[in-house]
């Protein structure tokens, strides 16, 4: 901002034409924060602000030191008390295009209004003060309620409405019915309407407590913590896909569990904060702190071949960065990465700093995700525990000795004895064809040690191969003889080919089972071949020599019993100890013909153990100490291109860390929910207002620096702040208080006037009204259809849609097989989530993709949306099963649609809805018994056929009364 010094008198001409905007009644004293900080920010700051890259003419004007210094000019910018003496004030009124600010090819301008205040700011002495959100909050005094409104707080909350109510001149609405305030306070709480006997109970309930009474149960319902869980969800940026182009399928599903479980459990805010951040920090976490860490292992991964693993890793970590300060302190930090930022005082130091906390962890772009734990699903917690149980029967069944028992065991003792028939210990097996030039092919050879087959784990080589075919296929496990199936062994033709397996170790072995190749009649090859077992030291302890080749395979029994219980059995009963009975007992319960049946269930169940295998979770780990990485500020966020070295760290416009402290991601995470810092608690109790009442104390609920917008009730934010701080960051009391808010239970009807004066409520002078989200919608609709699955946890799952024949880009088809059972209409919370290709009737609603940290969805109403509800499968198929429930809710046709209606939407129906809602079913029913065919597919796809003894058309006639409820205004409004 050069610019000559001009002559006293004209400068005096411009301050008197700025001070001619101002109005001729004297008016309040101009506020930095209320009314200059947004114009110098939104005007201003691009130019004149903290990026000093950016900066002109050397001019800063985002502290008071910087707009009262002398500038290259000579002249100062802000002159406290004489605009007229301001370079700012001449400026901006200039009438000179050049020297106008701010420029115009910036493509802003002032007001007269900001003009305005702009002077009589200077005026009153351009005074500074710190952005409201960096000052921590003060517990406000409670406003007291005039006389008139006295009796209409219900709680603190109503006394600061009340009191801005009054001061705009405005007056609450009354109270809302009963049967609207079930619905709104239930959809609030747990996301699904009431039902009809829970709506008849709070309704006829006359006791004053009813309300809270209901409020109580609501936060305790399992449903609470699946609704809620969904807004942090989309602040975690959580999803079932990797993202990028091929976005390939993940297993992070543990984590959302976690949060639905936290959620449920009311654990306190802050610790719910801390294990999420530092979770696997804590001292002795547990499997389940290490598991919340996860929040941010849900950055998107990139394995596509050829890139780079540490661009990747780099860019999950500004997103790490960037997504907490935008969850914990509503502060958009990310252009801070690449410089300074132009609006609020962060550096690009700073920036990384900060990004040095999570710099020091162990992903690494890799396609295994690890490091991760491993995690099992209730319904396998579930299995496991039975098949446990059923273990633990079957074995103390088999190790149970009855005297018919004892009596084989001494007759068999005796055959042992007689026959010296003991198995061998051996380390190899050798199978070869002696004294002949020949192929040697073999299917499989298995050597068991007990039940055990030690060849699986063992490795097998052999004189040479040919056909491709290596050593290993005969210990696959696969005893398919024919060698086009890809299973066979085989060798070049030569003298004494030989194959042999090493085992894992040392076992001993009591019978070799040789299996014989099958086709083009290559078997007999193998005649004349010799089987032996081998030491350590490879010296034959067994050998057998067969003749004639096997059709299939060849059982070769060495022993009855490892040598150590031969021992034992040769010894004479008096003369053996305690532990050698014990031993034999063991053994022949493990054999014993007796027990054969015990046995065969036990390794049954011992399989569908082994099948049950865990899912896992990527988490987040530090690195050794002796491992860390340095962290170095990027240029223009180039990860190749770094200058200055940085440590852990904190943005100086904030309370400091601290000072004994670990420089740690734990130290962080209790950074952000300590009483001191300023914006956490105030951007949480923020996000709950917006999700109760529609819109946030602050609009910009994802940014509460210099460009978001002031708070609509400062002194209501502030004591929400310090109450949940006072309260341990209890969220199910925040919500309580909230919702037991006289604010809140208002009636949502508003009139012309009103409606001009306040058209998105912000002063809450009625109460709320808001469009339901993606997942309520369907899970509504799912609810009152009779179909929502209670079912909790687990893997997602995969409802019905849209089958479109379309590949993500070098990925895998985005078509799925549709879940079966009860999965199919489970909430949307378990649908999954692919960031390529979200589900897309959801979509259509506004969820988002999750690929970023999602602050506040957007809310549309759009002709695409009816569409969905009127179209979609999952809707006709709620439809269908509405028509269902309708049809058993009454005797005459009023009552039946009395019933559907209440299904719906809580209330009963007036009379003109009622009298619609027959007529529609009597003009189906009249069309639909003219067309059987159209009737039964309208009544049974894709539900299914219908209940017997019911009537097809009756019912083809209530699912268009059932689609037509679906989609009712009411039904996507809480209101």
């Amino acid at each position: 901002m050069r610019a000559p010094k001009i002559p006293i008198a004209v400068m005096t001409g411009v301050v008197v034409f700025a001070m001619s905007l101002v109005q001729a009644d004297v008016q309040k004293s101009v506020d930095f924060n209320r009314d200059i900080r947004s114009i110098l920010s939104n005007k201003c700051f691009q130019c004149h602000g903290p990026d000093e890259s950016k900066r002109q003419g050397n001019l800063r004007l985002d502290v008071r030191d910087g707009a009262v210094a002398e500038l290259d000019s000579g002249s100062v910018a802000v002159v406290p008390g004489k605009p007229e003496q301001s370079e700012l004030v001449r400026r901006i009124v200039s009438d000179d295009v050049d020297e106008r600010m701010p420029p115009t090819d910036s493509g802003r301008t002032l007001s007269p209004e900001e003009i305005r205040l702009l002077t009589e700011w200077i005026q009153q002495g351009g005074n500074y003060a710190q952005h409201w959100s960096y000052v921590r909050p003060v517990r406000p005094s409670v406003p007291v309620p005039q006389e008139l409104y006295a009796s209409w707080p219900q709680n603190s909350i109503d006394r600061f409405i009340l009191d801005r109510l009054q001061r705009e001149r405005l007056s609450p609405s009354s109270p809302t019915g009963r049967h609207a305030l079930i619905r709104r306070v239930s959809l609030d709480l747990t996301g699904l309407p009431p039902t009809i006997g829970e709506v008849d109970e709070f309704v006829s309930d006359p006791d004053p407590r009813a309300y809270e009474w209901l409020i109580d149960r609501l936060l305790e319902k399992k449903t609470f913590g699946e609704h809620w869980a969904r807004l942090w969800l989309d602040l975690a940026r959580y999803a079932d896909s990797a993202g990028y182009a091929d976005d390939p399928l993940r297993t992070i599903w543990g984590y959302r569990d976690w949060v639905v479980r936290a959620i449920n459990e009311n654990k306190s805010f802050d610790q719910f904060t801390i294990e999420q951040l530092a979770g696997d920090l804590l001292e002795n976490a547990t499997e389940q702190q290490r598991i919340a860490t996860a929040f941010h292992r849900n950055t998107l991964t990139n394995n596509e071949g050829g890139t780079n693993d540490e661009e990747f890793r780099n860019v999950a970590v500004v997103d790490r960065v960037n997504t907490t300060m935008a969850v914990w302190m509503g502060t958009t930090i990310a252009c801070a990465q690449c410089h300074n930022h132009k609006y609020d005082p962060i550096s690009q130091r700073e920036f990384f700093q900060f990004f040095a906390f999570f710099n020091n962890t162990e992903d690494a772009d890799r396609r295994d995700e690890s490091p991760f734990v491993e995690v099992f699903s209730q319904s396998q917690r579930e299995q496991r525990t039975r098949l446990n149980e059923t273990m633990t029967a079957l074995k103390d069944q088999l190790n149970t000795t009855t005297p018919e028992l004892r009596a084989a065991q001494v007759k068999w003792e005796g055959e042992i004895v007689k026959t010296r028939q003991r198995a061998v210990t051996g380390r190899f097996v050798r199978v070869e064809i002696v004294g002949r030039e020949e192929w040697l092919s073999l299917a499989e050879v298995q050597v068991f040690s007990g039940r055990e087959n030690v060849a699986l784990e063992g490795t097998a080589t052999q004189t040479s191969i040919d056909f491709s075919s290596d050593p290993g296929l005969a210990i696959d496990g696969n005893t398919n003889g024919d060698h086009s199936k890809g299973s066979v062994t085989h060798t070049k033709r030569h003298a004494n080919p030989w194959w042999m397996v090493e085992l894992a170790e040392p076992a001993a072995i009591d019978r070799i089972v040789v299996w014989n190749r099958t086709d083009d009649g290559a078997g007999s090859r193998l005649n004349g071949f010799r089987v032996s077992l081998l030491d350590e030291q490879h010296r034959s302890v067994w050998k057998r020599d067969i003749a004639q080749a096997p059709v299939k395979n060849r059982e070769l029994v060495i022993g009855i019993v490892p040598a150590d219980i031969f021992t034992v059995v040769n010894t004479t009963a008096n003369e053996r100890s305690h532990t050698q009975q014990m031993q034999l007992d063991a053994y022949y319960r493990s054999v014993a013909p007796q027990r054969e049946s015990v046995r065969t269930e036990l390794v049954a169940v011992e399989k569908q153990l082994a099948a049950i295998r865990p899912a896992t979770v990527p988490v987040m780990r530090q690195l050794a100490p002796d491992k860390r990485r340095i962290t170095r500020i990027q240029h223009r966020g180039n990860f190749l291109d770094t200058t200055g070295e940085v440590s852990e760290g904190t943005p100086a416009a904030f309370p400091a860390l601290p000072e004994n402290a670990p420089r740690n991601r734990l130290t962080l995470a209790r950074w952000l929910v300590d009483e001191n810092n300023p914006l956490t608690a105030r951007v949480i109790v923020n996000r709950y207002w917006e999700a109760v009442f529609g819109v946030g104390i602050v609009r910009t609920s994802e940014e509460f620096g210099i460009q978001g917008e002031r708070p609509s009730h400062p002194e209501l934010l502030d004591w929400l702040a310090t109450e949940l701080i006072r309260l341990k960051w209890d969220t199910k009391a925040l919500l309580k208080l909230m919702v037991t808010s006289a604010a809140y239970q208002q009636t949502s009807q508003v009139d012309s006037e009103l409606m001009e004066r306040d058209p998105d409520n912000r002063l809450l002078a009625r109460g709320p009204r808001v469009r339901l989200s993606a997942e309520m919608v369907r899970d509504q609709a799912l609810f009152v259809s009779g179909l929502l699955s209670s079912r909790m946890f687990g893997p997602p799952v995969n409802p019905p849609q849209p089958v479109l024949g379309v590949n993500a880009a070098f990925g895998s088809g985005i078509d799925w097989t549709t879940s079966e059972g009860e999965d199919r209409y489970r909430r949307g919370l378990y649908t999954t989530w692919r960031r390529s290709n979200p589900y897309p009737s959801m979509v259509t609603f506004d969820a988002p993709n999750r690929e970023v940290c999602t602050v506040r969805r957007a809310r549309t109403n759009t002709p695409l949306q009816a569409l969905v509800v009127l179209n979609d499968p999952v809707y006709v198929e709620a439809a269908q099963s509405l028509a269902r429930r309708i049809n058993t809710g009454g005797k005459t046709v009023a009552g039946k649609a009395r019933y559907g209606f209440r299904c719906c939407l809580a209330r009963e129906p007036d009379d003109g809805e009622l009298e619609e809602l027959v007529q529609l079913y009597e003009q189906a029913h009249a069309r639909l018994v003219q067309d059987p065919q159209k009737s039964r597919q309208l009544a049974t796809l894709p539900l299914g056929p219908v209940p017997e003894g019911s009537s097809v058309v009756d019912l083809a006639a209530w699912t268009v009364v059932g689609n037509v409820l679906l989609n009712l205004d009411e039904m996507f409004m809480k209101r």
